[in-house]
């Protein structure tokens, strides 16, 4: 199949899923109607950026069924590229069910993902991706804990991307039950981070996988295994940058943005995320990234669903002139 549009420039991989969010608190068990939605930490990203007005591709399988054909309409809608996303006639589209979250307490999660289509992604699926094409590359935590395959693939994509010239970003989005034990999620997610220009972990994130508390410490580990530059998120205090600018290390802290009605604090690094890869995208200066980081994460905290609260460039812009 050929595309007429150029070969996107930014691409991210993983799993979506549908999610079904209760339309009222309480359990899960008691609750008869739910909004469906389009969960996925990786394609959170890719809208985002999508929104801001890069050319991004999402790279995925999904299942032959309903669901699968809602992530691929929801994404094209939102300006994503979906030429590398597959479609897997065998295996199923994942699912989740999430409680409604009430005064910004972390809302429970069922997920139905076990053996699903993008758990069995693999390094076959990346033959059909251009990466002298690519400028940036963002991967996470969570595809290489949904299979060895996937594991594979995200190493895979990581290395060509940097051997092609592009930058790499690294979310850690640590999902320890989906991994057979802490020493083999640390062991994996800490030699992806190593292949990463930026790493961008939360901070008790970066203290399960690093065994540092401080955040300078835990930059530091990374520092030494020869990434650029770690940002930490610190949830509603800001965020933390320590890396290596013009030769010179450099560190500093940016206070969060003060929010007065947390919603769901469901994909709020996604926010933070785009924040960060979208301002060193634009050129901007690391301290402008972080700023734009927290800016995108406190927005994302005011909605209800994972990326409903990701602006558009001209909201972006008024946002920066508040």
């Amino acid at each position: 199949m050929t595309h007429p549009k150029p070969s996107p420039s930014v691409l991210t991989f993983g799993e979506a899923m549908a999610m079904f969010v209760a339309e009222t608190p309480g359990e899960l068990a008691t609750v008869e109607h739910f909004q469906r939605r389009l969960a996925g930490a990786d394609n959170n990203v890719a809208i985002g950026l999508a929104r801001l007005g890069f050319d991004v591709a999402w790279m995925s399988r999904v299942g032959s069924d309903s669901f699968g054909q809602f992530i691929r309409q929801a994404l094209e809608a939102e300006g994503v590229d979906s030429r590398h996303i597959h479609t897997d006639p065998s295996h199923p589209t994942g699912l989740l069910f999430k409680e409604r979250a009430e005064r910004g307490a972390d809302p429970k999660v069922t997920y139905f993902r076990r053996g699903s289509a993008a758990s069995h992604l693999c390094i076959e699926d990346a033959e059909s991706v251009d990466m002298a094409a690519l400028t940036h590359l963002h991967a996470t935590g969570i595809t290489p804990a949904l299979s060895e395959s996937a594991a594979q693939l995200s190493r895979h994509m990581m290395q060509q991307a940097r051997a092609a010239g592009a930058s790499v970003s690294f979310d850690p989005n640590l999902r320890p039950t989906l991994w057979t034990s802490d020493a083999l999620m640390r062991d994996t997610l800490n030699a992806l981070a190593a292949l990463a220009d930026w790493v961008l972990p939360g901070l008790s994130e970066g203290r399960l996988l690093t065994g540092q508390t401080s955040p300078e410490a835990i930059a530091d580990f990374y520092l030494e295994r020869g990434v650029k530059a770690v940002v930490i998120k610190l949830g509603p205090e800001g965020s933390y940058y320590r890396g290596v600018l013009g030769g010179q290390l450099e560190s500093f802290s940016v206070p969060g943005q003060p929010v007065a009605n947390v919603v769901d604090t469901v994909g709020a690094g996604d926010g933070f995320a785009v924040g960060v890869i979208s301002a060193l995208l634009d050129g901007l200066p690391p301290l402008q990234a972080l700023q734009r980081g927290n800016l995108i994460g406190a927005q994302a905290v005011q909605v209800v669903g994972d990326m409903e609260g990701l602006p558009t460039r001209q909201q972006l812009m008024q946002l920066e002139q508040l």
